[in-house]
């Protein structure tokens, strides 16, 4: 079901719902132009560029800031699933059938991201992940978009954690300086357990507990060097319940 249309660069308003269809306006903005298109659209769209442009049900076009085309295709439960993807000066990165093929993601800069196999419109089998100066972060292979079996490096190239069936003492860095931004159990491809969160200057910003990905339990916030900003238990990232002092 349509659940709605996720990105930074769309405005979307609702009209009318029906069982099956839901009716949008999408409205496209450049510098020059402003245009409004009436679409149905059955599966939401995940956008990743500046604005898309649907042509009929299941078809798309994605555009980076610059109007540059960045892929156009069709899309199946969210994802790419047949189509062509771009990168600077209209150069073809990958081509997707089925959601099925060898994927190579870049950012909006043209520097490369990941590449390895994509099955399912998901990175699944062997891959890799680089930084922004294009050093290895992580090699191994996918499972429904989740690094499962492999190993993670740190900004000077040296194996940081190691990860079999999805699960490990994990350890996330930032992709523009390499600092650690996260350590901690890892289960299900996912953060679960016991974790760390630390900001762009070292300095702790939460330690407690997650549960798929999210903070969910006993957790404790921190700011300004390690001063206690809260206490108490998180539910999916909100905060729940404050401890008394």
């Amino acid at each position: 079901m349509l659940e709605g249309i996720k990105s930074n660069f769309v405005i979307q308003n609702i009209f009318s719902f029906t069982s099956q269809v839901r009716k949008f306006e999408l409205v496209k903005y450049n510098k020059n132009l402003q245009k409004k298109l009436d679409i149905n659209l059955i599966d939401y769209k995940n956008l990743s560029g500046k604005y898309i442009v649907y042509e009929e049900i299941g078809k798309g076009k994605e555009y980076n800031w610059n109007d540059e085309l960045l892929f156009e295709g069709e899309y199946l439960n969210g994802k790419r699933w047949n189509g062509k993807r771009y990168v600077l000066n209209n150069n073809i990165t990958y081509i997707l059938k089925e959601g099925k093929g060898y994927f190579k993601e870049y950012n909006n800069e043209g520097e490369l991201r990941f590449k390895g196999e994509y099955l399912n419109g998901d990175k699944n089998g062997k891959g890799k992940e680089y930084n922004r100066n294009g050093d290895k972060i992580f090699e191994g292979e996918y499972l429904n978009g989740k690094k499962w079996n492999g190993k993670g490096y740190d900004a000077n190239n040296n194996i940081a954690y190691i990860l079999k069936e999805g699960k490990g003492y994990f350890k996330e860095y930032d992709c523009f300086n390499g600092k650690l931004v996260f350590e901690g159990e890892y289960l299900n491809g996912n953060k679960n357990g016991k974790g760390k969160e630390y900001n762009y200057i070292d300095e702790l910003i939460f330690e407690g507990e997650y549960l798929d990905g999210k903070r969910n339990g006993k957790g404790k916030e921190y700011y300004d060097n390690d001063k206690l900003k809260f206490e108490g238990v998180f539910k999916w990232e909100k905060k729940w319940k404050r401890n008394r002092i």
